[in-house]
């Protein structure tokens, strides 16, 4: 297996882009509303995966996706948007020091909602994991 086809390659390259994400939109957002700047970052994001998808010729036709896919593809879009908004308004208003980690409960509640909704299983260690990451986001964020 490539490095490149590997997950954890790539989860490890969303955390570092997460944290870049953090400290340049609390120095961008310094001088405009959160709002906006979401919308900026969104064009941003849009125009770079239209190029990608592109340049390595990976555009599906509309018409061959499902109705169920769409769904779930929207919801997912509408929580992306919530999350970024109420992303940019707390680094507006706090450290990124102190949003990023409490952000990243996201990672505690993806575990429960798998949980719960698709039904996964985790092992003790995996809910050790998971409680200590939660500790440790509110001990990182605890001023």
């Amino acid at each position: 297996m490539s490095l490149w086809s590997s997950w954890q390659m790539w989860a490890v390259l969303s955390a570092l882009f997460a944290a870049l994400t953090a400290i340049f939109a609390k120095v961008g957002i310094e001088n405009i509303n959160s709002d906006f700047a979401t919308f900026i970052r969104t064009i941003v994001i849009l125009v770079t995966l239209a190029f990608i998808l592109l340049a390595t010729g990976q555009f599906q036709s509309p018409v061959e996706i499902s109705g169920r896919t769409y769904l779930f593809l929207v919801l997912s879009g509408l929580a992306t948007g919530a999350s970024w908004i109420c992303y940019f308004r707390a680094l507006k208003l706090g450290q990124a020091a102190q949003v990023a980690p409490i952000d990243k409960l996201s990672v505690v509640l993806v575990a429960l909602f798998g949980v719960v909704f698709l039904g996964e299983r985790l092992s003790t260690p995996n809910w050790l994991g998971v409680a200590l990451i939660a500790v440790g986001a509110v001990l990182v964020a605890y001023r």
